[in-house]
């Protein structure tokens, strides 16, 4: 993809909970709810461990995410997002500094990252295609 819509890039900057899908070892689906930002034209967020969604990340890279748009009263169907894209995971040091800016998002501008200090690992989400109901859809979804 040549780069996100501004409306897309708006909303996952207003900070959305992110329901991250991906494949469990056994072809099932896992569902974590997780907060994201953007680096440039990718998603990413942080995680301080290895959990079960890095390793599905790790053996099947194909991964969706989805959130809803502020709630509009009296619409019949609020606007979503639903990006299918590409995981990748880097070991990093600076894991626990982007789960400390997305706390400013998520939680609150003068809240800390409630975890101690060390390395981790952030994912960077390679938009591939972009469905859902809103401005960021293609006009010919």
């Amino acid at each position: 993809m040549s780069g996100l819509p501004r409306e897309l890039r708006d909303l996952i900057e207003s900070g959305p909970m992110a329901h991250l899908s991906t494949i469990n070892a056994d072809g099932s689906p896992q569902v974590s709810v997780i907060w994201v930002g953007l680096d440039g034209n990718d998603l990413v967020n942080g995680h301080m461990r290895w959990y079960a969604k890095l390793r599905n990340i790790d053996r099947d890279p194909r991964v969706v995410l989805s959130f809803d748009a502020p709630r509009a009263p009296g619409v019949f169907l609020n606007p979503y997002a639903v990006l299918h894209a590409r995981a990748t995971i880097q070991p990093s040091d600076d894991a626990w500094d982007l789960l400390d800016r997305l706390t400013k998002v998520y939680m609150s501008p003068d809240t800390e990252f409630p975890a101690p200090k060390g390395p981790g690992y952030i994912v960077h989400y390679s938009v591939e295609r972009i469905g859902g109901v809103g401005p960021w859809v293609p006009a010919s979804h």
